[in-house]
Protein backbone atom coordinates (compact mmCIF):
# COMPACT_ATOMS: atom_id res chain seq x y z
CA UNK A 1 0.00 0.00 0.00
CA UNK A 2 1.25 3.41 -0.92
CA UNK A 3 -0.07 5.72 1.96
CA UNK A 4 1.56 8.84 0.12
CA UNK A 5 0.31 8.78 -3.32
CA UNK A 6 -3.36 6.97 -1.99
CA UNK A 7 -3.97 10.52 -0.32
CA UNK A 8 -2.53 12.63 -3.10
CA UNK A 9 -4.91 10.93 -5.27
CA UNK A 10 -7.98 10.90 -3.29
CA UNK A 11 -7.53 15.06 -2.74
CA UNK A 12 -6.70 15.25 -6.35
CA UNK A 13 -9.98 13.37 -7.24
CA UNK A 14 -12.01 15.13 -4.69
CA UNK A 15 -11.04 18.89 -5.76
CA UNK A 16 -11.86 17.92 -9.29
CA UNK A 17 -15.53 17.59 -7.98
CA UNK A 18 -18.00 20.31 -7.31
CA UNK A 19 -21.13 19.68 -4.59
CA UNK A 20 -23.02 19.80 -7.68
CA UNK A 21 -21.63 16.72 -9.84
CA UNK A 22 -22.87 14.45 -6.68
CA UNK A 23 -26.50 15.74 -6.31
CA UNK A 24 -25.09 18.22 -3.15
CA UNK A 25 -26.14 21.66 -3.29
CA UNK A 26 -23.49 24.06 -4.26
CA UNK A 27 -21.75 26.50 -1.96
CA UNK A 28 -21.15 30.11 -2.49
CA UNK A 29 -18.23 30.49 -0.58
CA UNK A 30 -16.07 27.74 -0.14
CA UNK A 31 -12.26 27.96 1.03
CA UNK A 32 -11.28 25.14 -0.70
CA UNK A 33 -11.42 23.80 -4.54
CA UNK A 34 -14.02 20.20 -4.78
CA UNK A 35 -15.91 18.72 -2.23
CA UNK A 36 -14.99 19.11 1.36
CA UNK A 37 -13.69 15.52 2.95
CA UNK A 38 -16.62 15.29 5.08
CA UNK A 39 -18.85 15.24 2.05
CA UNK A 40 -16.86 12.49 0.32
CA UNK A 41 -16.56 10.19 3.48
CA UNK A 42 -20.53 10.64 3.45
CA UNK A 43 -21.15 9.92 -0.36
CA UNK A 44 -18.27 6.65 0.76
CA UNK A 45 -20.62 5.51 3.96
CA UNK A 46 -17.80 6.11 6.42
CA UNK A 47 -16.19 8.15 9.14
CA UNK A 48 -15.33 11.63 8.43
CA UNK A 49 -12.31 11.00 10.41
CA UNK A 50 -11.18 7.40 8.78
CA UNK A 51 -11.46 9.30 5.74
CA UNK A 52 -9.21 12.32 6.73
CA UNK A 53 -6.47 9.80 7.95
CA UNK A 54 -6.54 8.35 4.54
CA UNK A 55 -6.02 11.53 2.62
CA UNK A 56 -3.43 12.69 5.05
CA UNK A 57 -1.65 9.30 4.48
CA UNK A 58 -1.46 8.13 8.07
CA UNK A 59 -4.54 5.79 7.58
CA UNK A 60 -4.80 1.87 7.82
CA UNK A 61 -5.46 -0.02 5.10
CA UNK A 62 -8.99 0.36 3.32
CA UNK A 63 -10.66 -2.71 2.56
CA UNK A 64 -11.83 -3.95 -1.01
CA UNK A 65 -15.16 -3.01 0.08
CA UNK A 66 -13.75 0.20 1.49
CA UNK A 67 -12.15 0.73 -1.57
CA UNK A 68 -14.51 0.05 -3.80
CA UNK A 69 -17.14 2.79 -1.80
CA UNK A 70 -14.52 4.90 -2.34
CA UNK A 71 -14.37 4.60 -5.91
CA UNK A 72 -18.54 5.12 -6.10
CA UNK A 73 -18.00 8.35 -3.69
CA UNK A 74 -15.99 9.83 -5.82
CA UNK A 75 -17.33 8.63 -9.06
CA UNK A 76 -14.08 7.41 -10.54
CA UNK A 77 -14.00 5.67 -13.93
CA UNK A 78 -13.31 2.47 -15.07
CA UNK A 79 -9.38 2.96 -14.56
CA UNK A 80 -9.22 5.16 -11.71
CA UNK A 81 -11.01 2.86 -9.59
CA UNK A 82 -8.04 0.37 -10.38
CA UNK A 83 -5.72 3.08 -9.95
CA UNK A 84 -7.43 3.07 -6.88
CA UNK A 85 -7.12 -0.13 -6.07
CA UNK A 86 -3.31 -0.49 -6.61
CA UNK A 87 -2.23 2.28 -4.59
CA UNK A 88 -4.73 0.54 -1.58
CA UNK A 89 -2.40 -2.52 -2.10
CA UNK A 90 -5.28 -4.90 -3.89
CA UNK A 91 -5.08 -6.16 -7.37
CA UNK A 92 -8.92 -5.03 -8.77
CA UNK A 93 -8.19 -6.31 -12.53
CA UNK A 94 -7.97 -9.69 -11.15
CA UNK A 95 -11.33 -9.48 -8.64
CA UNK A 96 -14.68 -10.12 -8.58
CA UNK A 97 -15.46 -6.78 -7.29
CA UNK A 98 -14.68 -5.13 -10.90
CA UNK A 99 -18.47 -5.94 -11.49
CA UNK A 100 -19.31 -4.19 -9.14
CA UNK A 101 -18.11 -0.73 -9.86
CA UNK A 102 -20.90 1.27 -11.39
CA UNK A 103 -20.05 3.90 -14.03
CA UNK A 104 -19.59 7.55 -13.07
CA UNK A 105 -22.58 7.77 -15.81
CA UNK A 106 -24.82 5.80 -13.65
CA UNK A 107 -24.45 7.33 -10.74
CA UNK A 108 -24.28 11.12 -11.89
CA UNK A 109 -28.24 9.82 -12.82
CA UNK A 110 -28.46 8.47 -9.32
CA UNK A 111 -27.41 12.29 -7.53
CA UNK A 112 -30.41 13.71 -9.58
CA UNK A 113 -32.91 11.88 -7.58
CA UNK A 114 -32.55 12.60 -4.13
CA UNK A 115 -36.18 13.30 -3.81
CA UNK A 116 -37.04 9.77 -5.24
CA UNK A 117 -36.41 6.49 -3.89
CA UNK A 118 -33.90 5.03 -6.52
CA UNK A 119 -30.83 2.66 -6.23
CA UNK A 120 -28.32 1.07 -8.34
CA UNK A 121 -28.23 -2.68 -8.31
CA UNK A 122 -26.36 -5.79 -8.95
CA UNK A 123 -26.60 -8.95 -11.67
CA UNK A 124 -27.71 -10.87 -7.91
CA UNK A 125 -29.55 -7.92 -6.23
CA UNK A 126 -27.13 -6.43 -4.66
CA UNK A 127 -27.65 -2.86 -3.76
CA UNK A 128 -24.71 -0.43 -4.14
CA UNK A 129 -25.88 2.62 -4.06
CA UNK A 130 -29.08 4.47 -2.65
CA UNK A 131 -30.73 7.70 -2.43
CA UNK A 132 -31.55 8.63 0.97
CA UNK A 133 -35.14 8.20 0.48
CA UNK A 134 -34.83 4.96 -1.05
CA UNK A 135 -32.77 4.53 2.32
CA UNK A 136 -35.92 5.45 3.97
CA UNK A 137 -38.01 2.91 2.50
CA UNK A 138 -36.07 0.24 2.20
CA UNK A 139 -33.57 0.46 5.06
CA UNK A 140 -29.76 0.75 4.31
CA UNK A 141 -29.09 -2.06 1.63
CA UNK A 142 -25.73 -1.37 1.52
CA UNK A 143 -24.16 -2.37 4.78
CA UNK A 144 -24.89 -6.41 4.24
CA UNK A 145 -21.69 -8.68 3.48
CA UNK A 146 -21.51 -12.08 2.34
CA UNK A 147 -24.62 -13.83 0.67
CA UNK A 148 -26.95 -11.58 2.46
CA UNK A 149 -25.51 -8.41 0.16
CA UNK A 150 -27.70 -10.42 -2.43
CA UNK A 151 -31.85 -9.70 -1.90
CA UNK A 152 -32.71 -13.09 -3.80
CA UNK A 153 -30.85 -14.93 -0.32
CA UNK A 154 -32.45 -12.52 1.95
CA UNK A 155 -35.69 -12.64 0.69
CA UNK A 156 -35.39 -16.83 0.98
CA UNK A 157 -33.48 -16.89 4.41
CA UNK A 158 -34.19 -13.66 6.09
CA UNK A 159 -38.13 -13.23 7.22
CA UNK A 160 -37.58 -9.83 7.29
CA UNK A 161 -36.92 -8.90 3.96
CA UNK A 162 -40.71 -9.61 3.41
CA UNK A 163 -41.94 -7.29 5.59
CA UNK A 164 -42.36 -4.90 3.14
CA UNK A 165 -44.27 -6.24 0.98
CA UNK A 166 -48.19 -7.88 1.50
CA UNK A 167 -48.30 -11.14 2.28
CA UNK A 168 -50.31 -11.93 -0.65
CA UNK A 169 -47.51 -10.86 -2.83
CA UNK A 170 -45.30 -12.82 -1.56
CA UNK A 171 -46.01 -16.32 -3.86
CA UNK A 172 -45.40 -13.75 -6.94
CA UNK A 173 -42.09 -11.95 -5.31
CA UNK A 174 -40.63 -15.42 -4.78
CA UNK A 175 -41.01 -17.06 -8.45
CA UNK A 176 -39.86 -13.69 -10.30
CA UNK A 177 -36.94 -13.97 -7.77
CA UNK A 178 -35.82 -17.52 -8.63
CA UNK A 179 -36.83 -16.87 -12.57
CA UNK A 180 -34.52 -14.11 -12.85
CA UNK A 181 -31.74 -15.57 -10.90
CA UNK A 182 -32.10 -18.75 -13.44
CA UNK A 183 -31.66 -16.19 -15.82
CA UNK A 184 -28.57 -15.19 -14.69
CA UNK A 185 -27.41 -18.24 -14.21
CA UNK A 186 -27.49 -19.44 -17.54
CA UNK A 187 -25.76 -16.53 -18.83
CA UNK A 188 -22.75 -16.45 -16.56
CA UNK A 189 -22.51 -20.49 -16.32
CA UNK A 190 -22.48 -23.40 -14.03
CA UNK A 191 -19.35 -22.04 -12.38
CA UNK A 192 -20.50 -18.83 -11.51
CA UNK A 193 -21.47 -16.99 -8.45
CA UNK A 194 -24.76 -16.91 -9.77
CA UNK A 195 -24.77 -20.35 -10.17
CA UNK A 196 -23.41 -20.71 -6.53
CA UNK A 197 -25.95 -18.50 -4.80
CA UNK A 198 -28.35 -21.10 -6.49
CA UNK A 199 -26.82 -24.14 -5.18
CA UNK A 200 -26.69 -22.84 -1.93
CA UNK A 201 -30.44 -21.74 -1.69
CA UNK A 202 -31.16 -25.03 -2.56
CA UNK A 203 -29.98 -26.21 0.45
CA UNK A 204 -31.18 -23.77 2.86
CA UNK A 205 -34.91 -23.12 1.27
CA UNK A 206 -37.57 -25.62 0.13
CA UNK A 207 -39.75 -23.22 -1.15
CA UNK A 208 -36.90 -21.75 -3.20
CA UNK A 209 -35.95 -25.58 -4.27
CA UNK A 210 -39.51 -26.36 -5.30
CA UNK A 211 -39.29 -23.20 -7.75
CA UNK A 212 -36.51 -24.00 -8.99
CA UNK A 213 -37.12 -27.30 -10.06
CA UNK A 214 -40.20 -25.45 -11.73
CA UNK A 215 -37.44 -24.08 -14.51
CA UNK A 216 -40.13 -20.90 -15.48
CA UNK A 217 -37.86 -18.49 -16.95
CA UNK A 218 -39.11 -14.92 -18.20
CA UNK A 219 -41.09 -13.51 -14.80
CA UNK A 220 -41.01 -9.89 -14.26
CA UNK A 221 -42.37 -7.51 -11.39
CA UNK A 222 -45.45 -5.68 -12.38
CA UNK A 223 -44.83 -2.10 -13.46
CA UNK A 224 -46.63 -1.44 -10.04
CA UNK A 225 -45.09 -2.37 -6.19
CA UNK A 226 -46.98 -2.35 -2.83
CA UNK A 227 -45.44 -1.29 0.30
CA UNK A 228 -46.57 -1.78 3.49
CA UNK A 229 -43.74 1.05 5.05
CA UNK A 230 -43.98 0.59 8.88
CA UNK A 231 -44.07 4.47 9.78
CA UNK A 232 -46.51 6.04 6.55
CA UNK A 233 -48.64 2.54 5.99
CA UNK A 234 -49.12 1.38 2.12
CA UNK A 235 -47.37 2.92 -0.64
CA UNK A 236 -48.39 1.94 -4.70
CA UNK A 237 -45.50 2.57 -6.51
CA UNK A 238 -44.54 2.66 -9.90
CA UNK A 239 -41.35 0.88 -11.05
CA UNK A 240 -39.04 1.85 -13.52
CA UNK A 241 -35.82 0.60 -14.73
CA UNK A 242 -32.98 2.10 -16.14
CA UNK A 243 -29.94 -0.33 -17.52
CA UNK A 244 -26.44 0.65 -18.03
CA UNK A 245 -26.04 -0.93 -21.29
CA UNK A 246 -21.97 -1.16 -20.42
CA UNK A 247 -22.00 -3.23 -17.30
CA UNK A 248 -23.87 -5.55 -15.56
CA UNK A 249 -25.88 -3.25 -13.58
CA UNK A 250 -30.02 -1.40 -13.80
CA UNK A 251 -31.10 1.78 -11.64
CA UNK A 252 -34.42 1.43 -10.02
CA UNK A 253 -36.63 4.19 -9.88
CA UNK A 254 -39.68 4.48 -7.51
CA UNK A 255 -42.76 7.27 -8.06
CA UNK A 256 -45.71 7.20 -7.10
CA UNK A 257 -48.62 9.68 -9.08
CA UNK A 258 -48.80 13.51 -8.57
CA UNK A 259 -51.39 13.82 -5.67
CA UNK A 260 -52.17 10.44 -4.75
CA UNK A 261 -52.03 9.30 -1.61
CA UNK A 262 -48.63 7.74 -2.06
CA UNK A 263 -47.11 10.76 -3.31
CA UNK A 264 -48.31 12.75 0.04
CA UNK A 265 -46.69 9.12 1.92
CA UNK A 266 -43.59 9.82 0.11
CA UNK A 267 -43.49 13.29 0.81
CA UNK A 268 -43.76 12.14 4.60
CA UNK A 269 -40.95 9.55 4.74
CA UNK A 270 -38.81 12.31 3.11
CA UNK A 271 -39.29 14.41 6.35
CA UNK A 272 -38.77 11.25 8.17
CA UNK A 273 -35.74 9.64 6.66
CA UNK A 274 -34.21 13.33 6.75
CA UNK A 275 -34.97 13.17 10.62
CA UNK A 276 -33.51 9.80 11.39
CA UNK A 277 -30.48 10.35 9.13
CA UNK A 278 -30.08 13.98 11.12
CA UNK A 279 -26.70 13.64 13.43
CA UNK A 280 -27.89 13.68 17.18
Amino acid sequence: MDRDELGHFLRSRREALQPEDVGLPGRTRRRTAGLRREDVAELSGMSADYYARLERGNGPQPSEQMTAALARGLRLSLDERDHLFLLAGHRAPLRALRAEHVSPGLMRVLDRLDDTPAQIMGALGETLAQTRLATALFGDETKHTGPARSAVYRWFTHPAARRLYPAEDHPHHSRVHVAQLRTVVTQHGPQSPAAQLAHTLTGLSTEFADLWNGHQVGLRYTEQKRFIHPEVGRLDLYCQFLLDPDRTHVLLILTATPGSESYEKLALLAVLGAQHLAPG
